[in-house]
């Protein structure tokens, strides 16, 4: 299965890409988010939103094929 996995605001050092660059990611069926945040190293505590398809999922969400998965950190502001 193949989905497009992009990250923002840090999370790029994990994968040696640009931020928001599309990166397709070939998955077994029964993939999680949390399965593809172990692949690339990237701590689940500098998770704090993951959207597939423009929706809020947990990271125990089973991935499909075409999925279209945003990962980003927890932004601080004042």
């Amino acid at each position: 299965m193949l989905i497009e996995l992009r990250v923002y605001t840090g999370l790029e050092r994990y994968l040696g890409t640009r931020y928001g660059e599309k990166i397709p990611v070939t998955i077994d069926r029964s993939t999680t988010i949390r399965d593809l945040l172990a692949r690339y190293s990237i701590p689940a505590s500098e998770v704090s939103a993951a959207l597939v398809n423009g929706l809020h999922k947990s990271l125990d969400y089973c991935l499909q094929d075409g999925d279209r998965v945003s990962l980003f950190p927890p932004v601080g502001g004042g």
